[in-house]
């Protein structure tokens, strides 16, 4: 069993901390309906957890005693979140990550920086509690809490990593599109 089992274990028989990962950071490990029938073009996929958009993570094939996760979602993009359930982890509960890759202007990391501080603030006001359920997670879970630009700076190294092996394929072939968006900021109204 490698590390990233034993966590997701973990999740699995420890209620508080699986009702916190769903309610506050989307990782839901009783929303497996998506993702059937995806894959890797280095091979299969086993999904772990989804989220309320659609979108699912997965594990895939062990590498080096570690198991990478990837996240697709369910608008046709994905790739490579981290290399490991325990750094996908410490992205999700510090970072609004999805976002930082949709507004990261092709994966510019200074673009990527300025998403996240914008986001950051957005998710504070949208849950004052969040700092403290991510310490209670972090905890649970043997995490780390990281400072948003190091966890930037992960996300942008590990998507940068999908191609070749990380590319999302669906039961026909087709590819997922690679996680970076284009957008520096939203269209409308850009960041408040």
């Amino acid at each position: 069993m490698t590390p990233s089992d034993r966590l997701l274990n973990l999740i699995q028989t420890t209620p508080e901390i699986d009702l916190l990962l769903r309610s506050s950071f989307g990782f839901d490990i009783h929303r497996k309906r998506y993702g059937n029938g995806l894959r890797l073009a280095s091979g299969p996929l086993e999904v772990i957890a989804g989220e309320s958009a659609g979108g699912a993570y997965f594990l895939c094939a062990e590498q080096n005693g570690r198991r990478p996760v990837v996240f697709a979602s369910s608008e046709g993009k994905g790739g490579l979140l981290a290399e490991d359930l325990a750094d996908a982890l410490e992205i999700i509960i510090g970072l609004e990550w999805r976002y930082c890759l949709t507004f990261s202007g092709g994966g510019d990391v200074e673009i990527m920086q300025i998403t996240a501080q914008h986001l950051e603030r957005s998710r504070d006001e949208y849950n004052p509690d969040i700092d403290s359920e991510a310490v209670q997670v972090a905890a649970a879970l043997s995490l780390r809490i990281l400072p948003v630009t190091d966890l930037v700076i992960r996300l942008r190294e590990a998507a940068s990593k999908t191609e070749p092996d990380y590319v999302v394929t669906d039961d026909d072939g087709q590819e997922f599109d690679l996680p970076f968006g284009e957008h520096v900021e939203p269209r409308h109204g850009g960041w408040h």
